[in-house]
C-alpha cells in the first residue's frame, strides 16, 4: 500500500505540500475507485492513506495538531483527490468542512472531539430533520438525517436540529454535535453517482446533547461563533460561503481529470465512419476540446475568486457583506454549471466509449452530475440570490447566504 505519512513536527505544511501529498496518492485512490463504487463506501485503504498523509487535518485547529489552512487549500486538496476519484474526494471534503464546523464551537466541545482524538472525523447534515426537548444542561434529540456523506468513517456528526424551549416551542435552529457511537445507522445510499461517498442515514433516539455542543445557526450566519479563539483566522471565515464553496472543490478536479483523459486518448482514437485515424486531426474535435478547457478554466477562476473573498476577509477580521456572500453563492453555482457543461462536451467528443464500464470517464460523469445537484450548489437558486442582492430586492428566498 502506498502511504504518505504526515511528519511528526510542529511545522504546518504549505498548501502546495498538501496538494503534493494528495497527488502522490492518486494511483492508490484511483486503483480503489471501482471497488469503492461496488462497496458503496470508500475503500478503507484509501481512508487510511489520506489520514496518514494528514489530509483530514486541513481544517482542524493547530492547537490539536491540525493544519488550520484556508478555503483555497480545501478546494485545491479536494480537487487533487478528485482527479483520482470523485467519491473519495467528496468524503474528504465533507469531513474537512464538518471538522471546520467543530472549530467554530466552544473549546470544551473541540476538546471532546480533537483533544480526545487528533484524527477524529466529523460528518454532518445541517437540515433540522429531528425533534428536540429542552432538559437541564442541554437537549434530548431524536431524528434521522439523510444523506450523511462519510457515514462509515466518521467518529462524530454535526446534525441540524430545531432548538426548543421548555414548553416545546421552536425558538431557534441549531447544529448538534453527537458522537457516532450514540447513533444508529440505516443503509440508504443507492444512487447513480457518488456511490462511494457512503451517504447513508444516521439516527438518534433520545440522545442527550449538552448545551456546549449545540451551535445556534442564525448568529453563525451573521459571523458570531461561540469559539473563544477569535485569533484563529480560519474560524473567522463566513459560514454559508464556506459550506457552499467547499462542495465544488471536487468538481474542479473531476473536470481536469475528464479533460486529461480525453486529450490523452485523442491521438490514438479514430473517429468512426470517417477517414480520420485520430480524433486530434479533426477541427470539430479541436473546437470541442477548446470549449471544454475554457469552461474548466472559467470554473477555476470563479472558485478561486470566491475563495479569496472568504480567506481575505477572514485574514482582515471582517465578515463579508451580504452582496459579497451572495456572489460567492452565485460563483459556487456557476462552477458546478461550467464543469457539468464541460464534461458533457467531453463525453460527446470522446464518443460512445465514454460510457463503457471500464472507462473512468463514465464514473467522473456520474459523480460530477450527482454532486452538482446538491441543494446548496443549485445554480438557479444561487443566481436568484445574487440577482436580488444586486438589485436590492428585499425578498430573501433562503437564510443560507
Amino acid at each position: 500500500m502506498t502511504t504518505i505519512t504526515a511528519p511528526h513536527t510542529t511545522d504546518v505544511p504549505t498548501s502546495a505540500e498538501l496538494v503534493a501529498r494528495a497527488q502522490e496518492l492518486k494511483p492508490l485512490i484511483a486503483g480503489n475507485a471501482a471497488q469503492g463504487e461496488r462497496d458503496r463506501r470508500v475503500v478503507e485503504e484509501s481512508i487510511t492513506a489520506l489520514t496518514e498523509a494528514g489530509l483530514f487535518k486541513i481544517s482542524i485547529p493547530r492547537r490539536y495538531g491540525g493544519f488550520e489552512t484556508s478555503m483555497r487549500t480545501m478546494l485545491d486538496v479536494s480537487g487533487a483527490v478528485a482527479e483520482a476519484d470523485g467519491g473519495t474526494a467528496w468524503v474528504l471534503t465533507l469531513t474537512n468542512v464538518c471538522n471546520w464546523l467543530v472549530g467554530l464551537m466552544p473549546e470544551r466541545a473541540q476538546d471532546e472531539v480533537f483533544g480526545a482524538d487528533p484524527d477524529a472525523k466529523v460528518s454532518g447534515v445541517l437540515a433540522p430533520t429531528a425533534e428536540t426537548r429542552k432538559v437541564d444542561g442541554g437537549y434530548r434529540v431524536t431524528g434521522k438525517w439523510y444523506y450523511n456523506s462519510g457515514s462509515y468513517h466518521c467518529t462524530w456528526a454535526v446534525m441540524g436540529i430545531p432548538i426548543t424551549d421548555a414548553e416545546g416551542t421552536v425558538i431557534d435552529q441549531g447544529c448538534a454535535l453527537i458522537p457516532r457511537s450514540d447513533m444508529g445507522f440505516e443503509d440508504t445510499w443507492f444512487v447513480a453517482g457518488m456511490r462511494s461517498s457512503g451517504s447513508n442515514c444516521l439516527i438518534a433516539e433520545d440522545v442527550f446533547v449538552p448545551d456546549h455542543r449545540v451551535l445556534s445557526v442564525p448568529p453563525a450566519i451573521g459571523g458570531t461563533y461561540p469559539t473563544e479563539h477569535t485569533d484563529e483566522v480560519l474560524y473567522r471565515s463566513a459560514l454559508v460561503p464556506v459550506l457552499a464553496l467547499v462542495l465544488v472543490g471536487a468538481q474542479l478536479g473531476m473536470g481536469r481529470a475528464a479533460l486529461d483523459f480525453v486529450v490523452d486518448k485523442a491521438p490514438k482514437k479514430p473517429i468512426s465512419y470517417t477517414f480520420m485515424t485520430s480524433q486530434k486531426e479533426s477541427t470539430g474535435f479541436q473546437l470541442q476540446i477548446a470549449e471544454a478547457a475554457r469552461l474548466i478554466d472559467t470554473a477555476h477562476l470563479h472558485a478561486y475568486r470566491a475563495a479569496a473573498d472568504i480567506d481575505e476577509a477572514a485574514a482582515r477580521g471582517e465578515y463579508p457583506d451580504y452582496l459579497t456572500r451572495s456572489r460567492v453563492r452565485s460563483d459556487t453555482g456557476y462552477v458546478a454549471e461550467c464543469i457539468t457543461r464541460a464534461i458533457d462536451i467531453l463525453l460527446s467528443a470522446h464518443g460512445a466509449g465514454s460510457f463503457a464500464d471500464v472507462s473512468p470517464l463514465q464514473r467522473i460523469w456520474r459523480d460530477s452530475a450527482t454532486a452538482a445537484r446538491h441543494a446548496i450548489v443549485a445554480p438557479q437558486v444561487s443566481y436568484e440570490i445574487y440577482g436580488k442582492a444586486l438589485l436590492h430586492v428585499d425578498e430573501p428566498i433562503t437564510p443560507m447566504v
